[in-house]
């Protein structure tokens, strides 16, 4: 057989793949929307993750404020460990989903900038942990 022919083949062999990979999530992802974490395998329920929170940075920005009233930028700064860019651009993907809320002010002639977490940011990080703490509670049941 030709080379070509087998390289075809083996592409349109992982084409189906992960079109069945995609229709298990769709089922997950359906079974989530339903109000559940779906009874799927860990790999396919992690699919349905909250990707807003589960990236690192953003995932601390959101644990950050739950323990605390607020913080202020140069208080998540350090924190986190992370550049004043990189805490601007995912605080506000966070603002933006109304996950947490930002207020500006000044202190004498210094700009403060200070972050809290809202109603939505809390149950949205309820509902990331509890489905972070079932995808981990089916691994090890395997």
């Amino acid at each position: 057989m030709a080379k070509g022919s087998t390289q075809r083949k083996g592409r349109a062999a992982a084409s189906g793949a992960r079109r069945g990979e995609l229709r298990e999530v769709a089922r997950a992802t359906a079974a989530a929307a339903d109000g559940g974490v779906s009874d799927e395998t860990p790999a396919t329920s992690a699919a349905e993750l909250d990707r807003l929170i589960h990236e690192r940075l953003r995932l601390g920005i959101v644990s950050a404020l739950a323990g605390n009233a607020s913080l202020t930028f140069n208080e998540l700064k350090e924190i986190l460990k992370t550049t004043d860019g990189n805490l601007s651009v995912h605080a506000r993907k966070l603002e933006d989903a109304k996950y947490i809320a930002c207020e500006k002010s000044f202190e004498g002639r210094t700009p403060k900038t200070e972050f809290r977490l809202t109603d939505a940011g809390r149950r949205a990080l309820t509902r990331y942990l509890d489905h972070m703490e079932s995808i981990i509670r089916t691994a090890r049941e395997r």
